[in-house]
């Protein structure tokens, strides 16, 4: 039987996605292969930074809300009533780093999968952690769990 791969999504990884090209375009090029998730807390975090960061490279706000809209068409947000009950165990992985990550942490446990981030934090949680320099590697190798 083989499985889907699953990937925990982190906030600054949308953003990327809003802000970028490369990340939008793997999650478009690998969302039949890899069920991408992020807390729903993510996107809320999401949307609160687009304002700024669009104001600050001269972008239209209201575009990166719309292409955060296009990104959940790839990344699956995770309500908070699935991956709450992991929050003790979350937090006791996360709570020395940045306590705030915790969904993350939480959904990543649920769903058995990795994090791809660029927040540093969650290196030494005991979940695997891809950054977007090496995504790949774990996107297109089939053997990799």
């Amino acid at each position: 039987m083989n499985q889907q791969k699953r990937l925990v999504v982190d906030a600054n990884i949308l953003l990327r996605a809003v802000f970028g090209v490369r990340v939008f375009s793997l999650l478009e090029l690998y969302e039949d292969q890899v069920l991408f998730s992020t807390p729903d807390a993510c996107f809320q975090e999401a949307l609160r930074h687009i304002p700024p960061i669009a104001a600050q490279k001269s972008l239209d706000s209201d575009e990166g809300t719309e292409i955060l809209h296009q990104v959940s068409q790839f990344v699956q947000p995770v309500d908070k009533s699935f991956y709450e009950d992991f929050e003790g165990a979350a937090r006791a992985r996360i709570e020395r780093r940045d306590p705030n990550d915790w969904p993350i942490v939480a959904t990543a446990l649920l769903l058995n999968a990795p994090i791809w981030t660029e927040d540093y934090d969650f290196f030494g949680c005991g979940i695997a952690t891809w950054t977007s320099d090496r995504v790949e590697i774990y996107l297109r190798n089939p053997s990799e769990p």
